[in-house]
């Protein structure tokens, strides 16, 4: 069992990096467990804590502002991005900026997304805005729920619980979320893959170092927590970082250590899914996709090309990205289904998902 160290000093030096800057905040944001939310939850309200911060006080980005891969010097090789494409525009959203904001609305080429990412469980989600078909953002709470993130709609003010996938308080509670897949890896390796994709600018019109994590050794340190989680997990490492795939509220995670130096391919069920992992310990990317093109089961094998973008092929000479979008071939432009599917700490998944399964790649 991980034993969780004092983590005291940490845990005032995060909330202070965050409270002295609630000036630049969304205005009319309220603190405290019930402000704004209605008194049934479906997760156990005691657990529901104050982060800190307050409401907003760690402000979301609205209207973000993007460049060339250029541009972005603040970023070092190895640090981690998250990656989205839609409508063959690719996006990189870095854990630099999302550690301080925790959720950036975007909109992409019709694609009305939120990424929403919880530093303290290393959770990045794209999240559709677009729900009921209403329109909302996304803002940050302040409240955690095993530690985790709990955004709010900003359009029925209700909370939602990140890692869980559903509405946890208010009007929509009991709604599901809606996601799209979204792609963790490092900056070098994106660069290498969406050589014409855009990154997140450092002019968000807040005052952060974005060069400085603001968590000390935390996403290093297995032993240590901010938070009560429960319950604990110690099968693997705490802060090992997972690909979790998610069926019908049962979870599967996938290990780098499954994946060789060059990409190779998983196929496995997950909960009665067939479902397919694409994933190379040394590019750092595992992504989880449906087996399904057109509504027709596919048959996937890696693919060495000259082009670093394309990745694996199927039977039918169908070329994909790291999205599973066929860039070349019959089928050019279409895209393998979506599963619910992130990257994560693994301490984070069991509060969540009682018997989470751990994929063997000997059987």
């Amino acid at each position: 069992m991980m034993i969780r160290k004092p983590a005291l000093v940490l845990l005032i030096s995060a909330v202070s990096v965050f409270s002295c800057s609630t000036q630049d905040a969304n205005p009319g944001g309220n603190s405290g467990l019930g402000v704004g939310t209605s008194p049934e939850w479906l997760i156990p309200k005691e657990q529901v804590l104050d982060g800190g911060p307050g409401k907003d006080g760690i402000p979301a980005l609205d209207g973000p502002l993007f460049g060339p891969l250029e541009e972005a010097t603040y970023l070092t090789d190895d640090d981690l991005v998250v990656g989205f494409s839609f409508g063959g525009e690719y996006r990189a959203y870095p854990h630099n900026i999302l550690d301080w904001h925790e959720i950036v609305n975007d909109e992409v080429k019709g694609a009305k997304i939120a990424v929403t990412y919880c530093p303290l469980t290393g959770t990045g989600i794209g999240w559709n805005r677009e729900i009921a078909g209403v329109e909302t953002t996304f803002g940050v709470s302040g409240l955690l729920y095993n530690t985790n993130l709990i955004p709010y709609d900003r359009y029925t003010d209700s909370n939602w619980s990140q890692i869980g996938l559903r509405c946890v308080n208010g009007q929509r509670k009991g709604s599901n979320a809606s996601t799209f897949r979204v792609i963790e890896t490092t900056w070098k390796v994106w660069k290498e893959l969406f050589p014409n994709s855009t990154v997140l600018s450092e002019n968000t019109g807040f005052s952060r170092n974005y060069s400085n994590y603001p968590y000390g050794n935390y996403r290093t340190d297995n032993e240590m927590l901010l938070f009560p989680v429960g319950p604990l997990d110690d099968r693997l490492p705490a802060k090992e970082r997972v690909l979790t795939v998610i069926h019908d509220s049962r979870a599967k995670v996938y290990r780098f250590d499954s994946f060789g130096g060059s990409t190779s391919i998983v196929t496995d069920e997950v909960n009665g899914r067939d479902v397919v992992i694409v994933g190379n310990k040394s590019m750092n990317y595992m992504v989880a996709f449906g087996d399904l093109l057109n509504n027709v089961k596919r048959k996937f094998t890696p693919l060495a090309d000259d082009n670093p973008s394309i990745i694996f092929k199927d039977e039918e000479g169908n070329k994909y990205d790291l999205f599973g979008t066929v860039v070349e071939g019959p089928d050019e432009g279409n895209t393998l289904i979506t599963v619910n599917s992130f990257m994560a700490f693994w301490f984070s998944i069991a509060p969540f998902y009682s018997n989470t399964q751990i994929y063997n790649s000997n059987g």
